[in-house]
């Protein structure tokens, strides 16, 4: 039952990391009579792709965007879930959890372009927001092209359409969670703070640090369809990542090599990035992604 996963893996995960290759080539598509081909046609130049990036101040700055994007997202995206888990959790009538748990997570299942055409038709220059307040003899606003609070914008973007979603790994954890412990604390004259803070959250703790090391991990890679969409409205210097500063060389521009070897870097520092979260995880005592 698993060879049809796995077969789906390997040729669409595993295999196209072959084409890495290219990063170390000046890869010309045109070299033969397909693209395939045309790597072993295509002359080798090293590292001169990783020279020229390490060159590039464009690069860098996509890097600077990313690095301050993750660090925001972490502080006001990670704990989210955790604090929409512990809510709903204490919600004692199963009804009202079950409607709750699922308007939460439905825009989850929201494309980009529905998510950003929402906050546009709310916070855009034409939006619902400005136009009540030019009714009412104050000047709009359009939070949509303002560059300075982009990173806030896309935060907020991000926590409406996945918050919901992420409950539900911390929702089964706490399902796991004996009521024994809670009546015992109850017994002993804990609260409901008291009992959140000596059971639920140890409870959650093993979770909690499994999914910062993975998103540690995935800290190079904030997004793309989602600042792909906005570029034009806030401009390339807010809103360029790795993502689509690979996207931008490779595909509009035909840079091919030079693109792989952008990414072929951020997967290994990456990886890097993963095993260190990971280590540090053991050294507070959680499994992590992988025991010791």
């Amino acid at each position: 039952m698993t060879l049809p996963v796995i077969v789906l893996l390997l040729i669409f995960n595993y295999v196209p990391l072959l084409g890495n290759v290219v990063a170390f080539q000046e890869y010309d598509p045109y070299a033969a009579g397909n693209g395939i081909l045309a790597i072993f046609h295509s002359p080798w130049v090293g590292v001169e792709q990783f020279s020229r990036m390490l060159d590039d101040p464009l690069f860098w700055s996509a890097t600077q965007n990313t690095i301050v994007l993750f660090v925001l997202q972490l502080v006001l995206f990670f704990p989210v879930p955790i604090a929409l888990a512990l809510v709903i959790n204490s919600v004692i009538r199963p009804r009202v959890r079950a409607v709750a748990q699922a308007i939460m997570y439905l825009p989850h299942f929201f494309s980009w372009v529905l998510v950003v055409t929402v906050f546009q038709q709310i916070l855009g220059g034409a939006g619902i927001i400005a136009q009540t307040l030019e009714k009412h003899g104050w000047s709009g606003f359009d939070l949509m092209t303002n560059a300075d609070l982009f990173k806030y914008l896309v935060t907020a973007q991000a926590v409406w359409k996945d918050a919901g979603w992420g409950i539900i790994v911390f929702l089964a954890a706490l399902s796991a969670v004996s009521t024994d412990l809670y009546e015992a604390a109850a017994i002993d004259g804990a609260g409901r703070w008291r009992r959140m803070w000596h059971v639920t959250l140890p409870a959650l703790r093993p979770v909690i640090a499994l999914l910062l090391v993975l998103r540690v991990g995935d800290a190079l890679s904030v997004g793309f369809e989602q600042f792909l969409l906005q570029r034009y409205a806030v401009g390339a210097g807010a809103s360029e990542v790795l993502d689509t500063y690979v996207w931008n060389m490779g595909i509009q521009n035909g840079d091919f090599s030079y693109a792989a070897a952008v990414g072929l870097a951020k997967g290994v520092i990456g990886v890097c990035l993963v095993l260190g979260a990971n280590k540090f995880a053991h050294l507070l005592g959680e499994q992590g992604v992988y025991k010791k």
